[in-house]
């Protein structure tokens, strides 16, 4: 475009200079060049923005729309306020519902360590989950537990309670040296609660300042019901035949005829 408009207006300025000097007289008073120039510059000018106006795309009043996405709700009716008579239709946006497998967070065991110290629980040795027990009940809970940490478990180490029924448990101290990566066991005596119900109570491991680390360790346990014992009935009889035995005296003697023999004299 820049190359069509410059070779025209170098024709048109060519022309100009030509048809100025063609057909005077040699008498003629000799014109002007510089308003021959401007003149044939604003002609070009024009002519040349003439050119640009008509390519130039017309220029359009109407609007563009851009049309919306179709909605995703469900179309309800409700009312138009102030014209119960005439519905409007609304679309209610409904969140979605998602689908598919929930997963549920694992625990890092990392994150359970204090400073090197580390504990993974293996199995419950005693005492399962649901255990049903008496009330007031002695028992031990028994939990087999390995050293996952990078230091060794000590003689002071022992269980810190948690959470829960404490159920009177005071464990005592580990009394010997774990190394990392072996297994033990740790045990604890408790007290079923006198109430009946189900108690549970959370355990860790601690170090010598109290500091816990590692898996919880659980006890869950069902005190049930006091048994009652059915009291013997008493029997009692309606009659009772008491025998007394009285001392009673002889009955007196019958009266008895006696005949006397009266002696006879003879003479």
């Amino acid at each position: 475009m820049k190359v069509a408009g410059r070779s025209m207006f170098l024709l048109l300025l060519a022309g100009l200079i030509l048809a100025s000097c063609a057909g005077q007289a040699a008498d003629a008073p000799t014109p002007d060049i510089d308003a021959s120039l401007t003149a044939g510059v604003g002609t070009i000018i024009a002519n040349f923005f003439e050119t640009q106006t008509a390519l130039a795309p017309t220029a359009s009043n109407t609007p563009s729309i851009t049309p919306l996405p179709e909605p995703t709700g469900s179309p309800v009716l409700l009312p138009t306020i102030g014209s119960v008579a005439s519905p409007t239709l609304y679309y209610i946006y409904l969140s979605p519902t998602p689908t598919g497998t929930i997963f549920t967070p694992t625990v890092n065991p990392s994150s359970l360590a204090y400073g090197c110290n580390n504990l993974l629980l293996i199995n419950d040795l005693t005492i399962p989950s649901g255990t049903v027990l008496k009330p007031a009940e002695k028992f031990t809970k028994t939990w087999k537990v390995a050293n996952t940490g990078t230091c060794n478990w000590v003689y002071l180490y022992r269980l810190v309670f948690i959470s829960g029924t404490r159920m009177d448990g005071d464990p005592a101290g580990l009394g010997k040296v774990i190394e990392p990566g072996k297994w033990t066991q740790l045990s604890v005596t408790l007290h079923a609660p006198k109430n009946p119900g189900t108690y549970s109570a959370y355990w860790q491991f601690g170090e010598q300042s109290g500091h816990s680390f590692g898996s919880l360790l659980g006890v869950s346990i069902v005190v049930a019901e006091p048994t009652k014992t059915p009291k013997p009935a008493t029997a009692t009889s309606t009659s009772t035949a008491t025998s007394t035995s009285t001392d009673v005296p002889p009955p007196p003697p019958a009266d008895t005829a006696t005949s006397t023999a009266t002696p006879t004299s003879t003479p």
